[in-house]
């Protein structure tokens, strides 16, 4: 079973009230409530923040609830979404800054609607996501408990170069998730789940942690690494979220993105057992950072145990210590060309 549970306070259950859905929303008791609930972690966002609020606030579906998770900010952010004046805004503070996963589980908390979207506080929607998504769910059976999609993302290109005037598509239409698929391995080996471009059933996991709050990155992966083992995923191809790449990104940091591979090592154990191939994947992405980051003793070790739990991808291991090998050859040289100049 995967670990849902990261040890953080349990979250308040509902009262055990009737609920009834009527026109597409839920009454519980008297209160009447959204239909989606959207959670937007931030910290120090004010500059971009308002854009992404009002991308949410603008959706052809009227009928939500977005809650802004201020993270233990610096910032006025309260002043801002109070100034904003939309009954359908809320507003929560951290006291403590926790990061991403820990911000959003926060937001589950307290959200009320039965589906959830997560919007990215320096990110754009276009004005019909929610309606496409939840059109797209009218149309799937229960064990489907997200539909995804990819985003238009400027500052990297198709080759992976960043910088200004570079735009992508991602993830790629070309590994576009199966439906009758095992989900769970096609995710290990290629995550096509950003939660900005989703929508979730309210009850697609067993609790309302969703998300491991000590992971430093990649915490979507490792959300969609588990909610692959409760639910069915729906990927289509349409883009429908605007997201840029900033100076702090975490996408840019290799050594936030490696402990977050690390992370998802160490919350799927028992899964990965099941899985060799992706688990030597993985340690493979690990062996790779180590090299850059001038540990070649330590980086052998996990090539090693890549190719003992993954015989057939020993080519593979060649081909990265040689690349790296090269990489070293071609160092020296400019260094010695450098110093006769």
């Amino acid at each position: 079973m995967p670990n849902d549970n990261f040890g953080e306070p349990s979250i308040r259950k509902s009262p055990a009230t009737p609920h009834f859905v009527r026109a597409g929303r839920s009454i519980i008791g008297q209160e009447v409530l959204p239909q989606v609930s959207v959670i937007l972690p931030t910290y120090n966002r004010l500059r971009t923040l308002p854009d992404a609020i009002g991308s949410v606030l603008a959706q052809s579906v009227r009928d939500l609830e977005l809650i802004v998770v201020d993270d233990a900010s610096s910032q006025n952010i309260e002043g801002l979404v109070r100034s904003i004046g939309d009954s359908r805004l809320r507003y929560i503070r951290r006291p403590i800054n926790g990061g991403a996963g820990a911000a959003r589980n926060t937001g589950l908390s307290h959200a009320r609607g039965r589906y959830i979207a997560f919007q990215d506080s320096d990110d754009l929607w276009l004005p019909g996501k929610l309606e496409f998504q939840l059109a797209a769910f009218a149309d799937l059976p229960g064990e489907f408990g997200a539909v995804t999609g990819p985003k238009i993302l400027h500052g990297r290109g198709d080759s992976g170069r960043f910088g200004a005037g570079q735009v992508c598509v991602t993830p790629s239409a070309a590994g576009r998730l199966p439906r009758d698929v095992d989900q769970v391995d096609w995710i290990l080996g290629d995550n096509r789940l950003s939660v900005q471009c989703a929508m979730f059933r309210s009850d697609c996991m067993p609790t309302r942690q969703w998300f491991d709050p000590v992971a430093a990155a990649n915490e979507d992966y490792e959300f969609a690494v588990r909610l692959a083992q409760h639910a069915r995923i729906l990927e289509y191809a349409e883009p429908l979220v605007l997201g840029a790449i900033s100076e702090d990104s975490i996408s840019r940091s290799r050594r936030r993105q490696t402990l977050g591979d690390i992370r998802i090592m160490k919350n799927n154990r028992q899964l990965l057992q099941r899985y060799a191939p992706r688990k030597a994947m993985l340690m493979r992405n690990l062996a790779r950072f180590l090299l850059n980051d001038r540990k070649p003793r330590l980086a052998t070790k996990f090539l090693l145990a890549s190719v003992a739990l993954d015989p057939p991808s020993v080519l593979t291991v060649v081909d990265i210590a040689m690349r790296k090998v090269l990489s070293s050859v071609r160092h020296r040289v400019a260094t010695t060309q450098r110093s006769t100049a």
